[in-house]
């Protein structure tokens, strides 16, 4: 049995963060119910990935709200929001991410709602917390992470500033959010009394980074500087990076001068000498360990390198490593369907229990398709 199975979830959540920590709720049994607006449901349905839809839902919609419920509702209605309380004292758990103050305006914020079920676990995602000059901000993926500094960690040195090619910011804030939600139910078994958790992308934007930002902290205040070429993490030394050979490219990590050298049968030049040259003339060392590299295959150096316990690995593309023997093995695809018929491939929960992986059938819910089902079970007419 899965261990949140009997847990009940309300989510008012939209878009990406709050959605991710419902799926991952979901797919560890929890019953994952999204509140709509009726007809047009929530405007994740609308925000496409490369415009591709399934039945007048998008894509990525269906990728992150699999496996959950749908239930219509106008909050705005006097009897619908009473039929959403009647909802709420049920509950375990209800999560959302609107902005500040607009929970308070239909009376479905956390002190409220705890009036209603005190055992109620409240999560609550924002883009910047709940005060100051940021706080009415929109909250979105990139404008977090242009903000928050990530976006000069990666790339090169002569790039512009460059995000992440996935929405991190989001994904991270709705791990985030799971944690604060599991833990609360913990100490709720202990207490009886539920708990308010509150995460905003900022914050969880910030906590990527706790590696950098310690060591700028405590290190003069000194700015991170990107890698000339290949840069990977900017306060790692050289050799730490992505190099070009022969025919592709390969990602070397945690390896000493000394030992790669070795390896690789080179002498060291003088200048590297030093035991701190891979910090304090990390491109020089880059340059050079970049031409020795070119000089050979890919596979070369992979056999040459994984044959001496050298951290290694080749940089793939997605069909390099969906076809390739180590993926295939971990079973990450599965496919869910709609309930027009619909097909879908996705992933699946990244999760084993007891050596057991999660896979789910169900796909994303149609707005408003379990309205009849749920008023009759929770009894809300």
């Amino acid at each position: 049995m899965l261990p949140l199975k009997g847990i009940t979830v309300l989510e008012f959540a939209q878009f990406m963060a709050g959605p991710s920590a419902g799926l991952k709720l979901a797919d560890l049994g929890a019953r994952v119910i999204k509140i709509e607006r009726p007809k047009v449901g929530e405007s994740g349905r609308q925000i496409a990935i490369k415009n591709l839809f399934i039945e007048n839902d998008s894509l990525v919609f269906h990728t992150i709200n699999r496996n959950k419920e749908s239930y219509a509702a106008n909050l705005k209605d006097p009897a619908d929001l009473e039929k959403i309380k009647k909802l709420i004292l049920q509950a375990d758990v209800m999560t959302h991410n609107f902005r500040p103050g607009v929970m308070e305006k239909i009376g479905l914020d956390y002190e409220s709602v705890k009036t209603i079920n005190k055992k109620i676990i409240y999560g609550d995602v924002t883009g910047y917390g709940k005060k100051g000059p940021w706080a009415k901000k929109p909250g979105q993926d990139l404008l977090i992470q242009s903000l928050s500094g990530a976006a000069y960690l990666t790339g090169n040195l002569d790039d512009d500033p460059t995000p992440m090619g996935i929405a991190a910011s989001d994904m991270f804030t709705g791990a985030h959010l799971v944690q604060g939600i599991l833990s609360a139910l913990y100490q709720r078994t202990k207490t009886g009394i539920g708990a308010k958790i509150s995460v905003s992308l900022l914050e969880s934007t910030v906590d990527m980074q706790f590696e950098g930002l310690t060591t700028y902290l405590n290190e003069k205040k000194t700015i991170p500087k990107r890698a000339k070429k290949g840069n990977s993490q900017p306060f790692l030394a050289a050799p730490y990076g992505i190099y070009q050979t022969k025919d592709s490219f390969i990602a070397l990590a945690m390896v000493s001068l000394e030992i790669l050298f070795k390896a690789m049968k080179i002498e060291s030049p003088e200048t590297f000498s030093h035991p701190d040259s891979g910090f304090r003339k990390r491109d020089e060392v880059m340059h050079f360990v970049g031409k020795e590299i070119k000089k050979n295959t890919t596979a070369y150096w992979l056999n040459l390198f994984e044959a001496q316990d050298l951290w290694c690995a080749p940089v793939y593309n997605y069909d390099q490593i969906l076809h390739h023997d180590g993926f295939l093995e971990l079973k990450m695809i599965q496919e869910v369907e709609t309930a027009k018929g619909d097909v879908i491939k996705t992933t699946r929960c990244p999760f084993r229990i007891d050596e057991e992986r999660i896979f789910s059938r169900k796909s994303a819910p149609i707005t408003g398709e379990d309205n009849k089902r749920i008023e009759k079970e929770f009894n809300l007419k």
